[in-house]
């Protein structure tokens, strides 16, 4: 019973690895770059729905969405304004750049809300028990948020001109210049589907547990062994990195202390790298 329990956890946790993977495989696979900012942009979304949620108490079901899309806006404006200025250049200088919007957006973060740790619902939570299984109303809501954000993106990427675009760009960008996709438009879209889902699983991880300003960057570790794990470029691919991640995790509480288990995602990072820089999927090396 304790390894479904944590396997329960591993699925909660998982679920919030899976969404911000995804914008990190893509923009990888489309862009070339590692996007460091992608953690800030969970924290975005998070302190975006504290906002509507807590500060002008309005509903939940209202906050999410106005998170996802105030992230998306968010995203989209970093790299017209950024990144594109960029692009044609060394990739290093993107990747100092996203390390620079990631410290630039945890400052507004700070200055806007403060630095103090925060929740959505401050008071204690009693677990629910259904076969001996404890779980909490709220991480059904995760694991049915994220499952269905997931088909929503699963139907994007495979019934839409933009998503097939996406996906031929993220597995040959050569060949889809060649065959005449809109590069820029396709960037614009992997901007939009990356940060409405780092938006949306910043929402879902404040949900599990607090808020603060360095949440996403905390997080970073674990979504990039995710999108890595999947193979880069492979939306799919990052979708079952992120729920291998998220079990792996929980399970090692089984063999390590609790304050060791962070170790766990930067060590199954490590042995892709070394043995399958592609991923389970193939992607592109890192």
């Amino acid at each position: 019973m304790e390894i479904v329990q944590l396997l329960f956890y591993g699925l909660v946790l998982g679920s919030i690895f899976a969404l911000g993977a995804i914008g990190v495989s893509l923009t990888f696979g489309i862009l070339g770059f590692a996007n460091f900012s992608h953690g800030d942009l969970m924290a975005t979304g998070a302190y975006v729905a504290f906002l509507v949620y807590v500060q002008l108490a309005l509903p939940f079901w209202l906050a999410l969405p106005v998170a996802i899309v105030a992230t998306a806006a968010l995203a989209v404006a970093i790299d017209r304004g950024i990144y594109r200025r960029f692009r044609r250049g060394p990739p290093v200088l993107l990747l100092i750049s996203s390390f620079g919007m990631a410290l630039i957006v945890r400052s507004l973060i700070q200055l806007i809300w403060g630095p103090e740790v925060m929740a959505y619902d401050p008071g204690i939570q009693l677990a629910e028990r259904f076969m001996g299984l404890r779980y909490q109303n709220h991480q059904l809501g995760i694991i049915a948020g994220a499952i269905a954000l997931v088909i929503v993106v699963h139907l994007f990427l495979s019934r839409t001109k933009a998503g097939k675009a996406m996906r031929a760009m993220a597995d040959n960008p050569t060949l889809a210049q060649l065959s005449g996709i809109d590069t820029e438009r396709v960037v614009m879209w992997t901007w939009i589907t990356g940060g409405a889902l780092a938006g949306a699983a910043g929402v879902f991880l404040a949900i599990d547990t607090q808020l603060r300003p360095e949440m996403g960057w905390f997080q970073l570790l674990p979504i990039f062994a995710a999108a890595i794990l999947g193979g880069i470029g492979k939306p799919y691919g990052a979708i079952v990195g992120g729920y291998i991640i998220g079990m792996v995790t929980e399970l090692s509480n089984l063999v390590l202390p609790a304050e060791y288990t962070t170790v766990v995602p930067f060590a199954i990072l490590v042995v892709m790298l070394i043995f399958r820089p592609t991923g389970l999927f193939a992607g592109r090396s890192f």
